[in-house]
């Protein structure tokens, strides 16, 4: 397997250089969009690596399915489906409304911008900084990794720079979206997206989807197998942004980008798969990780279709 991601990660390595690192936050601007890693955890434990696999980067909205996770897990499906949709907005994931008319739960779903600030009110916690720390915790579990943190040089430049997240917060609270304090959520969600991982952590959130909600080689289960589904779903049809729809069809399993260049993807039952190249295509996604993860599915049949 390994000689496979040396082979894989060497062909596409010529497309780090078409990706462009994302600029409208100044520090990911510092990013070097010649790394490109892999790495892969299978279900037997056996895991492979290659490349820069073991660079750290912050997670951006590859944190927005552990926020559907625990939002999930605080209040149930029903809950969380009432105040955030499920379909594909077919828009950019920083759209500022995706409706001409009056702007309703429908017409958000949890891994665009909108959606995921509204469901930083679905935490439970008795304040923010109490969000955030079970939020660190779940991170921590989920990856198995005690070293994630907040990486605060991103987190200052997100929340300065965050304009256009501020306009759809407030947008939110006007339509009676967004419950609390505007400026606390968004601390909230820049803080989230400011979380510092590697692509061994982001192929060990995608195993324990693909493993029902199980950590891998253990009993203990983190959460409902029907949650695992429902974060898996939402991903396949919306976890790619407004190019999930091409990514189905290239590369067929559930998956989820971030602007810091990391993918994480679940191949259920089989494996977890954590891919990080900062050089990102139009719509924000790892031009080169894409490409990669393309060339995985197609020589694994990776393909849920």
């Amino acid at each position: 397997m390994e000689s496979l991601l040396e082979e894989l990660l060497e062909e596409c390595r010529p497309c780090t250089r078409e990706g462009h690192v994302a600029t409208y936050i100044p520090e990911l601007a510092k990013g070097d969009p010649s790394q490109l890693g892999i790495y892969v955890l299978r279900s037997d434990g056996h895991h492979y690596q290659a490349g820069d696999w073991s660079a750290r980067f912050t997670i951006q909205s590859v944190v927005k399915p552990i926020l559907l996770l625990l939002a999930l897990m605080d209040n149930g499906e029903a809950c969380v489906r009432a105040r955030v949709g499920v379909e594909a907005t077919g828009k950019p994931f920083d759209a500022i409304n995706v409706t001409d008319q009056a702007l309703l739960s429908e017409h958000l779903n949890p891994m665009v911008n909108m959606g995921a600030i509204t469901m930083c009110t679905l935490i439970h916690g008795d304040s923010y900084e109490e969000k955030f720390q079970r939020l660190l915790e779940l991170t921590r579990t989920l990856t198995q990794d005690p070293e994630v943190c907040l990486d605060e040089a991103v987190y200052r430049s997100e929340k300065r720079t965050g304009n256009k997240n501020r306009a759809m917060a407030f947008l939110l609270k006007a339509y009676g979206l967004l419950d609390g304090e505007v400026e606390e959520v968004l601390d909230f969600y820049f803080r989230a997206c400011s979380l510092s991982v590697s692509c061994q952590d982001l192929a060990s959130m995608g195993m324990v989807l693909a493993n029902h909600g199980r950590l891998p080689h253990s009993e203990q289960s983190l959460f409902p197998a029907q949650y695992a589904n429902y974060v898996n779903a939402i991903l396949m049809t919306c976890g790619m942004y407004d190019g999930s729809g091409d990514f189905a069809i290239r590369v067929g399993i559930p998956a989820k980008s971030g602007v810091g260049g990391g993918i994480m993807a679940v191949v259920p039952t089989q494996m977890g798969i954590g891919i990080f190249s900062p050089g990102l295509d139009q719509k924000g996604n790892s031009l080169a990780g894409i490409q990669l993860l393309e060339r995985l599915s197609n020589r694994l049949y990776l393909s849920i279709f």
